[in-house]
């Protein structure tokens, strides 16, 4: 990709090897860890407003999730790891024991968001809180798809097609298509709610087909083995141990799609607290304040 303006002045950049490829992060602040993840189709830059107030209290770790950023792009196996929610949780526990911290707290936006609470259920202990922020789970996703779901996430079952057939459609003016699902997902139905720079970011990284692969192959790991781990815990009981916070905007997809969150994150986290903030899907980058507001008050060290 080319030079791209760096939202994290004084932050150290890492790539650190692990199993789902090599990962890249960038750590600054101070304080007790906390790992920030990204959703799609966006990188480690959509906290670039939100870092710089959480950094006085925490050690941030933003990463970028495999195929996504800078982070590696790996070929896919069968079972669409390292994309499943599995394998880039493993990854994360890597990422940050390498860089010496082996409980920590996490905030996960969007796919971010699934790999925490993966990471959360794969790894009970490693956590010692969760912030999810404008999602459900994968299981209650696919679950409740129905046509009011459909209108609003139709993205999730074309990325899952086999491929290449969303890569090549997408392929032909990936810009276009990630500006149509940016303002899809704004409040004010407007991409410029990024900060251009970070709009650069994004941009670049859709113009590289290695990357638009690895993101529909992070959807196909959502329809099958994402859905397939869900479902057995689900069905064992299995649930979150650590406190979780669910975060949702006022005109994102669970709140326009339907769905209850909290009445459905009940059924995960039995520690569990949630509300609305005013915003559409981006809440980091259309409402940074209260999205630090409230991420503060709940990992208030």
């Amino acid at each position: 990709m080319p030079d791209l303006a760096d939202l994290y002045p004084g932050y150290e950049s890492r790539w650190i090897d692990t199993s789902a490829g090599k990962i890249f992060a960038r750590v600054g602040g101070n304080g007790p860890p906390l790992l920030l993840l990204h959703g799609h189709p966006q990188s480690n830059v959509m906290w670039h407003r939100v870092a710089p107030l959480l950094a006085p209290h925490f050690t941030i770790v933003t990463a970028d999730l495999p195929g996504y950023g800078w982070s590696a792009a790996p070929v896919a196996q069968a079972d669409h790891a390292p994309y499943t929610k599995r394998a880039m949780a493993a990854g994360m526990v890597e990422l940050m024991q390498a860089l010496g911290f082996v409980r920590f707290r996490l905030a996960g936006h969007d796919r971010g968001g699934r790999v925490g609470y993966r990471l959360a259920l794969d790894h009970p202990g490693r956590l010692e809180q969760l912030a999810v922020l404008d999602i459900v789970t994968t299981y209650d996703m696919w679950h409740c798809f129905d046509a009011t779901l459909a209108t609003r996430a139709w993205h999730w079952t074309f990325l899952a097609l086999p491929a290449p057939f969303p890569e090549t459609l997408i392929g032909h003016d990936p810009k276009s298509f990630f500006d149509s699902r940016a303002r899809a997902g704004a409040k004010a139905k407007d991409a410029a709610i990024f900060d251009p720079r970070a709009l650069a970011h994004y941009h670049a990284a859709y113009d590289d087909p290695t990357r638009i692969h690895a993101m529909c192959e992070d959807y196909r790991a959502g329809r099958t083995t994402d859905l397939v781990h869900d479902e057995a815990d689900r069905t064992a009981g299995k649930t979150i141990g650590c406190p979780v916070l669910a975060l949702w905007g006022t005109t994102g997809l669970p709140a326009n799609g339907g769905l209850d969150p909290l009445a459905l994150w009940r059924e995960w986290a039995t520690d569990l607290r949630g509300f609305a903030v005013e915003s559409g899907h981006y809440l980091a980058e259309e409402n940074p304040d209260a999205t630090a507001k409230a991420l503060l008050a709940f990992f208030a060290p």
